[in-house]
């Protein structure tokens, strides 16, 4: 079984999509843990009731930072975990991490990157005028939003259109998108050429 460890923290709508797709047999996965750096992340609440262990590794427990990856690596290496996904994890991913599960650690972003990435990416897209917007699921390296990426799928930008009118409309594609990824993820017929992700 193909087991995933899903790090969070806050509401894990994500991670909810993951948990239906499992539900619905879209996804041949397993979500071995849930671990949040926020104790009052009410994503671990949807953890809890889909009979997934939740753990919370708070962040402002570990000095310096690398000790909070390693302990987070840690938790993920004891559970067997093989692919971990990011799902509105506030924090960067910092090398122990990167080093324990290369070319295994998935990230969403509410844009069609390379094009605005970090925060508030919808008000980034609507004060540049764009006319399209969208998600990406891409693989993280040590390049804040610029892994190899997965897939990418687009959501037109409409008049009159806020930050958050927009952010509802490409969290529906999140939740699409996400699972899908995961399962071209999990197929295991893809390589990394350059910074290009090749699905065979």
């Amino acid at each position: 079984m193909n087991r995933l460890g899903v790090l969070i923290s806050g509401r894990g709508s994500n991670l909810q999509a993951l948990i239906d797709a499992i539900r619905n047999a879209e996804l041949n996965a397993e979500i071995a843990v849930v671990i949040s750096n926020e104790p009052e992340a009410s994503g671990l609440t949807r953890g809890q009731s889909a009979g997934i262990e939740t753990l919370c590794i708070n962040h402002r427990d570990y000095s310096p930072r690398e000790r909070h990856d390693q302990a987070v690596v840690r938790a993920l290496q004891e559970r067997r975990v093989g692919l971990v996904c990011l799902a509105g994890y506030m924090r960067l991913v910092g090398k122990p991490l990167l080093d324990a599960f290369p070319n295994a650690i998935l990230n969403i972003h509410p844009s069609l990157l390379p094009s605005f990435p970090g925060t508030d990416a919808q008000r980034q897209a609507l004060d540049h005028g764009v006319k399209v917007s969208g998600v990406t699921v891409h693989i993280v390296t040590g390049e804040l939003d610029g892994g190899p990426i997965v897939l990418q799928r687009t959501v037109p930008v409409m008049p009159g259109d806020s930050p958050d009118s927009l952010a509802a409309r490409i969290l529906i594609e999140e939740h699409q998108a996400y699972p899908a990824a995961v399962r071209i993820m999990l197929a295991g017929r893809w390589k990394i050429e350059g910074r290009r992700f090749v699905n065979a």
